[in-house]
């Protein structure tokens, strides 16, 4: 990574050897080797003792592992069960011990006691765990606004200290800068935190944080996107405009609809306006035309005339009856089609009475004039 380099013991450990006293640095879920080697094997096997103990940060001392008697013992201690062995032959004077793989409780001083028929071998090595950082987290803090200032943050949750941060961009198009913008400032106080000051359009891009240590590193990267003051009042005024015209458009089908339901009403309800309101038809009652010549008549004729006379009643009496109005139906049909019978009964009836009046009154002065 561009400007950003780690210590050399990051790339390969390194063994301090100082007399008895050996120092090794390796990073977490990796193999150690502890070297321990001597020459009080030979010839004398049965009598050789070796042991390993660790002493940790708060001076708690533990058994390791040890060899006596013909026999090897491991697992005693839970936190490195399963994890610790010699590394070859310790007989053959190469007593090294291997932990496999490491953790960070297994930091801390190591002590390789060999001894044999009064004889004694002493070696010290001190183990340091390096944990690599965590993935850190990368956060914005601010406005995201031309003219504004905007804070870059990065942290890694865990990881052996020093941990060191290193903000850049990422070069996503040909031509770009991969360093910061020149009103950058990096917070010496907080590390990991960078101010990119009166931001501006250019100011948009990837930004990536890199934490590292002597075990390794770990990045993250995030967004900037800087807006114009003005587009964001658009943005703002064109929601509000789409809002309006949605509640316009859902106002208009509502008038719309309505106003088809009010149609809709009226046609149904114009057929019961036409059988409420019209009138039956009166029928016409046609009076007999009175001769000049029944009052010349004698007596003897005024029966017959009276008898005439009531048989032309009693036939417009019939034609009344025909003519009265019919019963009202329930279906529409019937109702718009009553008005046209209704006219041509009433024609009809007209009609039969005036022949019918017509005919009495002819056939009275046929009576009258027999009597002459």
């Amino acid at each position: 990574m561009n400007g950003f380099s780690l210590p050399v013991s990051y790339y390969v450990y390194y063994v301090e050897t100082l007399g008895t006293h050996i120092e090794i640095k390796r990073v977490a879920e990796e193999r150690v080797t502890l070297p321990c080697h001597h020459e009080l094997g030979l010839p004398e096997k049965d009598t050789l003792d070796i042991e390993w103990l660790l002493t940790d940060h708060e001076g708690n001392q533990k058994v390791v592992i040890t060899y006596s008697s013909h026999h090897v013992y491991t697992n005693l201690t839970e936190e490195q069960k399963g994890r610790v062995a010699f590394a070859s032959n310790f007989l053959a004077g190469d007593a090294s011990l291997q932990i496999e793989p490491l953790k960070p409780s297994d930091e801390g001083r190591y002590t390789c006691k060999v001894k044999n028929l009064g004889r004694y071998v002493w070696i010290e090595v001190n183990l340091k765990v390096l944990v690599k950082p965590s993935k850190p987290k990368c956060e914005l803090e601010g406005e995201l606004t031309e003219g504004s200032d905007l804070i870059l943050q990065c942290k890694s949750s865990s990881g052996t200290q020093p941990i060191v941060y290193y903000w850049q961009r990422i070069r996503e198009k040909e031509g770009e800068d991969e360093h910061l913008p020149p009103k950058s400032r990096t917070d010496y106080n907080n590390p990991g935190h960078v101010l990119l000051q009166n931001l501006t359009m250019s100011s948009s891009g990837l930004y990536q944080c890199t934490a590292g240590n002597e075990a390794g590193k770990e990045s993250c990267v995030v967004r900037v996107t800087v807006q114009y003051v003005q587009s964001i009042g658009m943005v703002a005024g064109a929601v509000t405009g789409m809002v309006a015209g949605a509640l316009l458009i859902s106002l208009l089908v509502w008038l719309l609809i309505r106003r088809k339901d009010k149609e809709r009403y009226e046609e149904e309800d114009r057929p019961n306006e036409i059988r409420e309101d019209a009138e039956a038809p009166k029928a016409r009652l046609v009076k007999p035309s009175s001769s000049s010549s029944g009052s010349r008549s004698s007596r003897s004729g005024s029966s017959s005339t009276r008898s005439t006379a009531n048989s032309a009643s009693r036939s417009q009496q019939t034609l009344s009856t025909e003519a009265a109005p019919q019963p009202r139906r329930a279906t529409q049909a019937h109702s718009l089609e009553r008005p046209e019978r209704r006219s041509s009964g009433q024609k009809k009836a007209h009609h039969a009475t005036v022949t019918k009046a017509e005919t009495a009154s002819n056939r009275i002065p046929s009576h009258s004039s027999a009597f002459h």
